[in-house]
């Protein structure tokens, strides 16, 4: 019998060491048209759409080049409503509706900084301003939502000077601030592409600093004397708890220190602007009248709700409508009956 052969059935080469090659990094490459290409891209300038079939009232408003602070330095009272739905057919539906600006509110809304992506992209398409609103007022969620990109951000409960300037300080890199720094990744600087980024981040960016209590009131003026503060904000629901009267913020306690508060902001003459919540008792063109430069008047869940319970009071009235009708004409049928007998 013939012995095995152990032999494989193919070649096994020797085994080759490679010399490994060096790193080679983005910025290494050597590809001179390349850099050119990449280092002139531009920020993508979104066009709005045409409303010129749509009514003038509803077209959408002004492109990026005019800002929150360059329109409200010029004079403009906007108008905005705030999102909690986190619904990305919601925002889109605000943004082309006309809104000057759109809050997201992370602060009573159900969704985060993930959740917020969505509206700023349903956003961005009309160019409309995205604010928004910080669960509180720290450090590390200012840093996660300004990385987003938005054109505004607000702070809640700021109740003295020392509380602005931590806000503005969460918004500023160092030296300035103390803002964490990925700046060549975010979608704030489109995701690096924008090389001037840095040099004028904070052009654009509009620092609100929300005041709803009574301590607040009494610290606005030099709330809004801070400097890098763009905005007050009053909270006129959490400033009548504060007050103590939660259940009743149309009392006239609450709004003699929400005038109070109001006139110290406006006689500030050149400080903060005034930012404010329209509300049942206090309509928006309330707030416009007194001063205000920037006037919330809607909340797209309040919106939702009070269209579904009228829709469905109108359609319970119509059926008890035809209910009545009918029961009438039954009720004349048999008169008739009996008397034509």
């Amino acid at each position: 019998m013939a012995a095995l052969s152990l032999t494989p059935a193919f070649a096994v080469p020797k085994t080759c060491f490679v010399k490994p090659r060096p790193f080679i990094s983005s910025r290494s490459l050597a590809f001179s048209y390349l850099n050119q290409s990449i280092s002139s891209l531009k920020p993508l300038t979104l066009t709005k759409i045409s409303a010129s079939s749509a009514d003038s009232s509803l077209s959408p408003s002004p492109s990026p080049a005019s800002s929150l602070k360059s329109r409200l330095r010029d004079g403009e009272i906007l108008y905005g409503i705030f999102l909690l739905s986190f619904s990305p057919t919601l925002a889109e539906i605000a943004a082309l509706s006309g809104y000057d600006f759109v809050v997201i509110d992370m602060e009573h809304g159900p969704g985060g900084i993930y959740e917020s992506l969505p509206m700023l992209h349903s956003l961005a398409h009309t160019n409309t301003p995205a604010i928004i609103r910080l669960p509180e007022s720290t450090a590390a969620w200012a840093k996660k939502a300004l990385d987003l990109g938005p054109q505004g951000i607000m702070f809640p409960m700021v109740e003295s000077a020392k509380d602005a300037k931590k806000a503005v300080s969460y918004c500023r890199f160092p030296p300035d601030g103390i803002r964490g720094s990925a700046h060549p990744v975010v979608r704030a600087s489109n995701y690096g592409i924008n090389e001037d980024y840095l040099n004028n981040y904070m052009e654009d960016l509009l620092i609100m600093c929300q005041v709803e209590t009574v301590d607040g009131v009494k610290k606005v003026e030099d709330i809004a004397a801070v400097e890098g503060v763009d905005c007050i904000q009053m909270g006129p629901l959490d400033l009548s708890a504060s007050v103590g009267y939660l259940w009743d913020p149309g009392h006239k306690k609450v709004k003699e220190v929400l005038r109070t508060a109001e006139k110290a902001v406006v006689k500030s003459n050149g400080g903060a602007f005034l930012g404010g919540f329209a509300m049942p008792h206090d309509p928006p063109e309330e707030l416009g009248k007194r001063g205000y430069n920037m006037v919330s008047g809607a909340i797209d869940i309040g919106l939702f709700r009070n269209a579904a319970v009228e829709d469905v009071r109108k359609f319970k009235m119509s059926l008890n409508t035809a209910s009545n009708d009918e029961e009438g004409k039954d009720d004349k049928d048999s008169d008739d009956k009996y008397w034509s007998e």
